[in-house]
């Protein structure tokens, strides 16, 4: 039988290495993976592109990853998550790179890189500075710009509940990105309150399908 229940988020994250790509889930603080971040710690990596709505908050999250100076490119839609933010003293003292994308283009070139897409055209960024650099195209008398798909060594998701198989339930708003990232990576490690037996979660509630997902973790009382 296909087992993907792991013991501790350090077994879940074997081989990942520095200069790896993260996609970590969350939307503010809903849906992120904190005991699977935690686990990143762990492992010592560091010189890693993280992938993410925000650059966390209070030292938490992506924050937790920034201050302990693992992280050299981020890529996401709100790294001022706060005035004082680790992200804000690493980008100024040169530390740390970022690629601001829009977020529904963020989620759009994760959704490609899960699909198969080369890449799409949107009005978003256009004649702005993001798009510096990029192919435009003239569409319907509109100027678009191409984006690329999103791909990522490791995704770390946040889940309701996953059965041993890996398929995944989430709760409302913590959905968020989880379903497009665990399309979108080579890992894909989900991070859930409670694992339950295979046949036990009603299959119409499934959003991630196991085939997405390799690894799953119960985080600890107090991190879920």
């Amino acid at each position: 039988m296909i087992e993907k229940l792991r013991p501790t988020a350090l077994a879940a994250l074997e081989g990942l290495k520095d200069g790896d790509t993260l996609l970590i889930s969350g939307f503010g603080d809903a849906g992120v993976p904190f005991h699977l971040i935690d686990g990143v710690l762990e492992t010592g990596a560091r010189d890693l592109t993280v992938v993410a709505n925000n650059a966390g908050f209070a030292g938490t999250g992506v924050a937790a990853l920034l201050d302990a100076g693992r992280v050299a490119r981020i890529v996401c839609s709100f790294p001022r998550s706060e005035p004082d933010s680790p992200f804000v003293k690493l980008y100024n003292a040169g530390k740390v790179t970022l690629e601001l994308v829009p977020q529904g283009t963020l989620g759009e070139r994760m959704r490609a890189a899960g699909a198969g897409i080369g890449g799409f055209y949107t009005r978003v960024s256009a004649g702005t500075r993001l798009a510096e650099g990029k192919e435009t195209r003239e569409i319907d008398g509109h100027l678009h710009v191409l984006e690329r798909p999103l791909r990522g060594d490791f995704a770390l998701v946040r889940a309701e509940r996953a059965d041993r198989w890996g398929n995944l339930v989430y709760r409302k708003a913590a959905r968020n990105f989880g379903p497009v990232m665990a399309m979108a990576a080579r890992v894909t490690v989900a991070e859930v309150r409670e694992c339950v037996e295979n046949g036990a979660l009603d299959p119409e509630a499934v959003v991630t399908p196991s085939i997405y997902v390799d690894h799953v973790v119960v985080a600890p009382p107090g991190r879920n």
